[in-house]
């Protein structure tokens, strides 16, 4: 293909339907057919990225090597196409404006007045075309955030009717995912909702080419037929999209219901080659028919929206189909932990994973799980923050500093063993400051990380402000805590392990961002392993 096909993925009737699985779903269809796809995410809101967003407010903020803050949906497409996004895969229209208004500062325009149409269009559009015209690329799925009918949608939409005429119509198709709801009540199934949600994107000057319909039931084909006549679609474009007992099923599920097949016919593609999926298939074989059960407890701080820890939550299912295990992940609100109950509520668990987050709340549960996990010899996974309360609570409790703390939750803390980047002391903006994306780490020979990862030099991807002070080095190695994996270039520590515990591994990097379905990361799959173990000797 000399050029690359643009397919947009747009959603109605009401948000979080599912784009980004069913565009994850499709490009990996595509891929699997031996095309290049790459898929991008644009999100209507007008923050210039998800990085200084609350948990609460969009689910986790995945990073990427380039060290871009994104949308947590390109953690699915990277999960599922086993390939890297970055910066260019996640647009705002923060970001659009402020790219609009810095070239109007800088008298880019000649002195036009500008506009919504051309300016932010045109920059939308010049954001489409950007990974297409790489030449790295058969099709760029593009993801437009929101539902149909929302305001701050709106110049997306017109950009996508735009970019259809600009490259023609064998070159760019739209797939609309819809709801179709079931009323208990009449015993019927509803296409009205999905008509007025059409309608809407023809008011906008664009005719969907293809439907997904989102459904608890089976699409009968006189609502199908409905469907396509109502709303200007052929009848085997309308695509039934059930839920799933798994995300993972999604691409299988529209294989059945032939997806990928629509979208080459529309696009005038001859391609009659199978889609490899054998060792996708696999992977569900095994994650369905697991021979064993391990239970793992999430400490953390924004336990109430799971999306907040989407990554390792999906990290801990790639490692469990590793193990032929099923993980039966249970979070804990690290606010309610304490002395009394400590025991009571951490003692089930076979393994502890204290989770990444920002700011004091929380902060003495998280140091709680750790002690008990520490003195009871229970498998110990530290990400980032969790690293970070380790060395606080090894400090505190085995050393004997008790006022050992992070300036983070103590600016006046007299011994901060955790401490504030010296490059970020000057930092007075908050997004996109952090240290963040990929960094190369070396790791100590004969460490049970560098025994996990199999080599010595490894990149992992970061996301902080605050970090291990090595002024305290010394003094916690020779109490037992041993800095495993350093980075060449600042010194600065990225894991740590004690020598005296089965199991006891902090990382001060995002180990949770590079596991993958074909490609599970090995720190995942070594602790859900370690908690197995456990699990067996308790039982022995």
């Amino acid at each position: 293909m000399a050029k690359a096909k643009y397919v947009f993925v747009t959603g109605g009737v009401t948000s979080s339907l599912g784009k980004g699985i069913i565009s994850a779903s499709l490009g990996k269809l595509l891929q699997a057919r031996g095309f290049k796809v790459t898929i991008q995410k644009f999100d209507p809101y007008i923050n210039i990225d998800p990085g200084t967003l609350n948990p609460y407010e969009h689910g986790e903020c995945y990073v990427t090597d380039d060290g871009a803050e994104t949308d947590l949906d390109l953690g699915h497409y990277e999960r599922f196409l086993n390939t890297p996004t970055s910066q260019a895969n996640n647009i705002t229209t923060g970001r659009i404006y402020n790219n609009v208004i810095t070239k109007e500062r800088k008298g880019e325009y000649l002195g036009k007045t500008v506009q919504v149409v051309p300016h932010i269009t045109d920059e939308i559009k010049r954001n489409i075309f950007l990974l297409g015209e790489s030449g790295e690329y058969d099709f760029v799925i593009t993801e437009i955030g929101g539902c149909v009918g929302d305001i701050e949608s709106l110049p997306f939409i017109e950009a996508v009717r735009q970019t259809k005429w600009d490259v023609g119509q064998n070159n760019s198709i739209v797939i609309h995912l819809t709801l179709i709801p079931y009323l208990k009540a009449a015993k019927e199934l509803k296409t009205k909702p999905t008509q007025h949600s059409v309608k809407q994107l023809l008011e906008a000057g664009i005719q969907p080419d293809i439907l997904v319909c989102r459904s608890e039931m089976k699409l009968p084909d006189d609502i199908r037929k409905k469907l396509a006549l109502f709303c200007n679609v052929k009848y085997n474009s309308v695509i039934e999209a059930l839920d799933a007992e798994t995300i993972y099923d999604v691409p299988i599920l529209m294989r059945k219901e032939k997806l990928a097949e629509r979208v080459l016919t529309k696009l005038k593609i001859s391609n009659k080659t199978e889609p490899a999926l054998d060792q996708w298939k696999e992977f569900l074989g095994r994650l369905k028919n697991p021979t064993d059960e391990v239970k793992i407890g999430l400490i953390g701080k924004y336990v109430e929206l799971p999306d907040a820890y989407k990554s390792i939550m999906e990290a801990f299912i790639h490692a469990g189909v590793d193990n032929e295990c099923k993980v039966d992940l249970q979070p804990v609100s690290s606010e309610s932990l304490n002395e009394d109950n400590c025991h009571s509520v951490l003692g089930q668990f076979d393994g502890i994973l204290v989770a990444p987050g920002f700011g004091e709340r929380g902060i003495p549960g998280k140091i709680l799980a750790v002690q008990y996990v520490r003195e009871n010899k229970i498998p110990f996974f530290g990400i980032c923050l969790g690293m970070q309360c380790a060395v606080i609570e090894f400090t505190r409790n085995v050393l004997k500093i008790k006022d050992a703390g992070s300036t983070e939750f103590d600016e006046k803390t007299k011994s901060p063993v955790i401490d504030l980047m010296e490059e970020q002391k000057k930092v007075t903006n908050m997004g996109g400051t952090m240290r963040l994306g990929a960094y190369p780490c070396n790791l100590k020979r004969g460490s049970r990380t560098s025994a996990i990862y199999g080599k010595t030099k490894i990149s992992e991807r970061h996301r902080h402000r605050y970090e291990f002070n090595n002024k305290y080095l010394e003094k916690i190695e020779k109490a037992g805590m041993i800095a495993s994996g350093i980075n060449p270039d600042t010194g600065l520590v990225e894991v740590v392990e004690l020598t005296d515990h089965p199991w006891f591994v902090g990382t001060q990097y995002h180990p949770e961002l590079k596991s993958t379905v074909l490609n599970p990361h090995p720190l995942f799959v070594k602790f859900v392993e370690a908690a197995l173990h456990n699990k067996k000797e308790n039982k022995s």
